[in-house]
């Protein structure tokens, strides 16, 4: 039994999808539960008075009641789900990192505007923007893809970083199968150890044979969570990292950017992984910077 409800919400009016199936689930098995009470009950009248002439009819009547009564069907769950679970190799010391003026134009139009803030130990940071492009733009220069046109990135001695890129396809244009693309980011080359992280990944037996040209946006997606758990960086950057991603998949990546020991910085338009995950929003709209230690929701009441 699966209920799937589709939402609106306020920030950027975005569509989110969210399942009460355990839910479900559960109230099927205690309606069955009160149903198996009461055919024992029924049964042990019906076997000790259905040979008892004055109980005869009781007995007859239960024997109808019990006729109609029928169990839920309860299904077993074909769901897969990946599991994602990202450790660093170090524990992140004090300094994490600075961002000191970040200027950026972009065919003559100002899209980022002296971006300047620090990143303390533990936070996950959520990234808004009214800007879609500036997020990216921010995110390319925090993982040094792009370079600033003025202003300093300053990543203290004990941080590595890893990145989630929002287009994630100049990554897969290898002619290359799955299992030997993944090596490639593996500090352990052994293809049991590599097949391992592709397995987590729902990647098993032939699926870490395929070409990585012919994955799907959502197998892209799931390589790329795949390489991140495999780097070890106490940094993670993502960038709307549930894109293409299935319910399953993105409730288990919620659950690793939780559990996730290091720091965080991402932007992401499911409103859960944003309101379980941050804990300090950065709004970058308009130029403007604004930095609030909060959940996602009472950022949007302070709004």
């Amino acid at each position: 039994m699966l209920i799937l409800v589709k939402l609106k919400y306020i920030h950027g009016n975005y569509d989110f999808w969210y399942e009460s199936s355990q839910l479900a689930l559960k109230q099927a098995k205690e309606a069955n539960k009160k149903k198996e009470e009461k055919i024992k009950e029924l049964q042990e009248f019906i076997a000790r008075f259905s040979a008892n002439a004055s109980k005869s009819k009781q007995a007859t009547s239960r024997k109808k009641s019990l006729e109609k009564i029928e169990l839920e069907e309860i299904k077993p769950s074909n769901r897969k789900y990946p599991y994602i679970d990202f450790k660093p190799d170090r524990e992140p010391g004090k300094d994490i990192l600075t961002l000191k003026d970040i200027c950026l134009t972009v065919n003559g139009e100002k899209i980022l505007d002296n971006i300047s803030f620090t990143l303390k130990k533990d936070d996950k940071v959520l990234i808004l923007s009214d800007n879609e492009m500036a997020k990216t733009y921010l995110f390319q220069i925090i993982a040094g893809e792009i370079a600033p046109d003025s202003g300093e990135v300053i990543f203290g001695t004990t941080i590595t970083k890893d990145y989630f890129p929002k287009d994630n396809n100049y990554l897969f244009n290898k002619d290359v199968i799955l299992v030997d693309w993944l090596r490639a980011y593996s500090k352990d080359p052994d293809e049991t150890y590599v097949r391992g992280f592709l397995g987590r990944m729902l990647f098993s037996g032939e699926e870490a044979l395929k070409k990585v040209s012919v994955l799907s946006g959502g197998e892209k997606v799931r390589c790329v969570l795949s390489k991140l758990m495999l780097s070890g960086a106490n940094l993670l950057i993502f960038d709307e990292p549930t894109n293409h991603l299935d319910m399953e998949s993105i409730t288990a990546l919620n659950e690793g950017m939780k559990k996730f020991k290091g720091n965080l910085i991402f932007t992401s338009h499911d409103h859960e992984l944003c309101q379980t995950v941050a804990n300090r929003i950065i709004d970058i709209s308009s130029g403007k910077v604004i930095d609030k230690e909060c959940s996602y929701d009472q950022y949007l009441e302070i709004e």
